[in-house]
């Protein structure tokens, strides 16, 4: 690589980041399609052919984003206490989803937005984890409708409309704006207690 190449602390601990960071800026705003290798190297001030010093392609690099989000949600998840009851355990449930996920909303957005761009064998990989995180929803409503707490006639369905409803919170929500991040929280917690409340 050339010294007009390499930006000043561009060693791969630095880089590597930057050109991940530019790659999510760069798809969430414009679309993985739109969105060329020439594009995301000048983001980060290296020749396009130096990019490929830290990873093979565009469709890996969107692939890696998509399974680190997924890979972090899971293991935030499962490192949480469990939360007792079906009740608690789904309240649980949802301040976290809506805490991990208001965080990161431009990781939300390529994680939905952009799957229909992933080759076969990494949507397979992200759909299964997609799936361990459904597991674990639909799992608590199990719980609840079989101790008499939910009246849910179909967990899956029910798993889906949840996490759905929950996502969509990223769509908009504002920092600053009328309710903070616990009172969107609280409301939550309360519309879906109500929607599966047997």
């Amino acid at each position: 690589m050339s010294a007009m190449a390499r930006t000043q602390g561009s060693h791969s601990e630095i880089t590597g980041p930057r050109i991940r960071e530019a790659a999510l800026r760069l798809f969430a705003e414009r679309g993985y399609a739109a969105v060329s290798m020439r594009q995301i190297a000048a983001e980060v001030g290296l020749q396009a052919g130096a990019l490929y010093n830290y990873t093979p392609d565009k469709q890996a690099l969107l692939f890696s984003l998509m399974r680190d989000h997924m890979d972090d949600l899971l293991t935030e998840w499962r490192a949480r206490p469990a939360a007792g009851t079906a009740q608690n355990r789904l309240e649980d449930f949802v301040r976290f989803h809506i805490g991990f996920h208001l965080e990161r909303p431009e990781l939300v957005f390529i994680a939905y937005m952009e799957l229909r761009n992933l080759t076969p064998d990494h949507f397979a990989v992200i759909e299964r984890l997609r799936r361990d995180y459904e597991n674990a929803l639909e799992d608590i409503l199990r719980q609840g409708r079989d101790t008499g707490l939910f009246d849910v006639a179909d967990t899956k369905l029910t798993t889906l409309a949840v996490i759905a409803m929950l996502t969509g919170i990223t769509t908009w929500y504002r920092p600053g704006g009328r309710l903070g991040v616990s009172q969107v929280q609280d409301l939550y917690c309360d519309m879906v207690r109500k929607a599966v409340a047997a």
